[in-house]
């Protein structure tokens, strides 16, 4: 006796499957959209009067932009990053220390300098000839009272600078931008230390290191996975600041020779616009830095991925 099931389909294995894909008509209105935008944008930018192209290339190729761009800008930036970080390492340690002073000290510092802008604290501190009127002497403090104290006559300083040129020059730069950063930096070398498991420091005081050994050959290259990419960022944006420096005013950066030279022709847009291709071609350099400088030290901590293959 046979059975058979009726109204059953047998499907062929080999009969193709068809796919129909998902529409997405929203997204592919945005992108219209995004196109339609930088056309428009990219219009603007090769027919619009305002930029003046050829103006913008002779302005970058001029002497004083050129040497403004090196030493107003890539040199303090150098400088500022160099007190930052150094600045910061130690604001850090003083902030963990276990010593109330120490780290109620780190603090304050920390609290002040982030809560003022670096604009206001460049236009005080070129201002600050007014603090020292007889100049910033360069010795033992207090010398003067001193002396008198022991009847003596004369003063224990090496040399007395001008305080308008001190802080109004290079110096000044560096160290207003730098004071800042080390505020920022301390908070950042704070978290990449804490990021370290605790059981490293004890395991390398077992093995008989020291605690300034042990921070400086175990914690520290860990914490720099954690460091180096938020240190990027700040270094980049310490290269923008370097634009704030006309509030000391530093009449050889970059920024205030083009101004300078786009209010004699009357032409501050193509100026503006030099600037821009400054720090974008720069920042982009920088960009590819920090990528490369997260990948050395992430080596270690980076996911493990899978090429195929048998086994």
């Amino acid at each position: 006796m046979s059975t058979s099931v009726s109204g059953t389909h047998q499907s062929n294995p080999t009969e193709p499957v068809q796919v129909v894909p998902v529409r997405h008509p929203w997204r592919t209105l945005s992108a219209i959209l995004v196109a339609a935008i930088l056309l428009m944008m990219v219009h603007q930018l090769a027919t619009n009067p305002a930029f003046d192209w050829l103006f913008t290339l002779d302005a970058m190729r001029q002497v004083p932009v050129a040497k403004g761009f090196w030493l107003g800008v890539i040199m303090v930036t150098l400088g500022s990053m160099v007190v930052g970080v150094v600045g910061g390492i130690i604001l850090a340690m003083m902030r963990m220390s276990d010593n109330t002073l120490l780290s109620g000290v780190a603090f304050a510092y920390a609290w002040f300098f982030r809560s003022i802008p670096r604009y206001v604290l460049l236009s005080i501190l070129g201002a600050a000839g007014a603090f020292f009127p007889n100049g910033v002497g360069i010795g033992i403090p207090y010398d003067r009272e001193l002396m008198n104290l022991m009847g003596l006559d004369g003063t224990l300083r090496i040399a007395t600078l001008d305080a308008n040129q001190l802080f109004t020059g290079f110096l000044g730069a560096m160290l207003g931008l730098g004071l800042s950063e080390a505020a920022y930096f301390s908070e950042i070398a704070r978290s990449g230390i804490i990021s370290v498991d605790k059981g490293q420091m004890e395991a390398a005081t077992a093995l008989g290191m020291t605690r300034q050994q042990a921070m400086k050959r175990i914690i520290l290259p860990q914490a720099m996975r954690v460091i180096i990419p938020p240190m990027g960022n700040e270094t980049i944006a310490m290269f923008k600041d370097t634009s704030l420096l006309i509030a000391l005013p530093l009449s050889t950066e970059m920024l205030y020779q083009l101004r300078s030279i786009g209010t004699n022709y009357y032409k501050m847009i193509p100026v503006y616009m030099a600037a821009c291709l400054y720090y974008l071609i720069t920042t982009s350099i920088m960009m590819i830095g920090q990528s490369w400088l997260e990948k050395r030290f992430g080596r270690g901590h980076a996911p493990l991925s899978y090429t195929g293959g048998d086994h």
